[in-house]
C-alpha cells in the first residue's frame, strides 16, 4: 500500500473548508495509508503553497504534491483518486 500525502489550504470562515474537514473526520479513518496536513493561508506555509500552486480560492486539495481541486471538493472524484494513489506502490 503506497503513502499519499493529502495537505488542505484552509482560510477562515470558509464553509467549504469546514466541509472537507467535517469530511474526513468522519471517513479518514477509511484511509489508513493517507496522511492529511491542514494548512491554514494565514501560515507563512500555508502562503508558500497558495503561491507554488497558484491558489485564490479554498480549500484547495494538493494530493502527492500536485494540486488536485480548488473551491470546494468532489467526494466521488476524491476517493477514487486515493483508492489509485493508495493502491500503487
Amino acid at each position: 500500500m503506497a503513502q499519499v500525502s493529502l495537505d488542505i489550504l484552509t482560510s477562515p470562515n470558509c464553509t467549504h473548508c469546514e466541509a472537507f474537514l467535517s469530511y474526513w473526520e468522519k471517513e479518514g479513518a477509511r484511509w489508513p495509508s493517507v496522511a492529511m496536513r491542514e494548512l491554514s493561508i494565514l501560515t507563512p506555509e500555508g502562503q508558500a503553497a497558495a503561491l507554488k500552486y497558484q491558489i485564490f480560492a479554498s480549500p484547495a486539495i494538493i494530493i502527492n504534491n500536485e494540486l488536485f481541486d480548488v473551491g470546494g471538493f468532489n467526494k466521488k472524484q476524491l476517493e477514487e483518486r486515493l483508492v489509485v494513489l493508495s493502491n500503487n506502490s
